[in-house]
């Protein structure tokens, strides 16, 4: 049985096609405007001569970049912050969702009170700043690593998957078996709740990733700046000096912008390649978080 649409639904249809056309023109223009300036002439960019395809291509800025000490630093350390606090993350967060998740926990909704309290109400940066200073964490990989160790977001969302999805009589039969709390989690909770852990791997790994702001306050050691710091010195500060060795006087402002659009595509690299792979994860994470209980 055929259903043919009238001219209203029609033009609705159309209007939806074109829109989102658009809209997805408009969003990924700066995308592929920045890849075709990263292998653009110097003076094609200086004159502003780039536009939708590249203009004399190269692959100086490239070449540049990849032969900067600093990006290779700042790569392996933003690489062991992603998975070291994604570690973290997720052990903290799965040991404070856990228990808040059992209806015979007591106090459990005070708890709970307190947490989504943090989420509206913090003490400000100042005060995050002092404590971590007073805790000894201050120019050490342990400023990026602990004070957010658990987002209450994330706690709100494993506690609530937990709670919805795992049976309470599933648990009950495993403690008339002798199991501990311990061997519950790890053998049966955990093992029926890979989505949520793998939505909560996402939503840390890609905050590690994208974070700079925390390395910028707490950290004064530059041997321990994570990619996005340098990306941000770059873009924002113009710092591109040890780059132009042997770039002529009239060549440094195209070649500075060439090196700017490389370390750009070479900071969000990996997240342009891995995320179509996870895009769904993402739109789970949401459903998982209006899950009711």
């Amino acid at each position: 049985m055929t259903y043919n649409k009238s001219i209203g639904e029609r033009l609705f249809d159309a209007f939806n096609i074109v829109l989102l056309v658009v809209g997805s023109f408009l969003f990924l223009y700066p995308l592929w405007f920045v890849i075709v300036s990263s292998v653009s002439d110097a003076a094609s960019i200086a004159s502003g001569a780039v536009s939708l395809w590249p203009k004399g291509f190269n692959l100086e800025a490239y070449e540049r970049v990849f032969n900067d000490s600093r990006v290779w630093l700042t790569y392996r350390n933003t690489i062991f912050y992603v998975l070291a606090g994604t570690l973290i993350n997720l052990v903290l967060t799965t040991l404070g969702a856990y228990p808040l998740s059992r209806r015979d926990l007591y106090g459990r909704n005070g708890v709970m009170l307190f947490i989504v309290f943090t989420m509206f109400f913090s003490g400000g940066l100042i005060p995050m700043y002092l404590n971590v200073r007073d805790l000894g964490l201050f120019d050490t990989r342990w400023a990026l690593l602990l004070p957010g160790a658990i987002s209450a977001y994330n706690l709100i969302v494993m506690r609530t998957f937990f709670q919805s999805t795992i049976p309470d009589g599933l648990i009950e039969s495993a403690k008339m078996e002798g199991a501990s709390e311990y061997r519950i989690l790890w053998s049966i909770v955990l093992p029926l709740s890979m989505p949520v852990v793998a939505v909560m791997t996402l939503f840390y790994a890609v905050y590690h990733w994208n974070s700079w702001f925390d390395a910028m306050i707490y950290l004064q050691d530059r041997s321990l700046h994570p990619l996005q710091l340098l990306l941000r010195e770059i873009l924002v500060s113009s710092q591109t000096n040890d780059m132009l060795g042997g770039v002529g006087s009239g060549d440094v402002v195209g070649v500075s912008e060439t090196i700017k659009y490389a370390t750009t595509v070479i900071a969000t690299l990996p997240i342009l390649v891995i995320y179509p792979f996870l895009q769904k994860y993402f739109a789970k994470g949401v459903m998982l978080g209006g899950v009711k209980e």
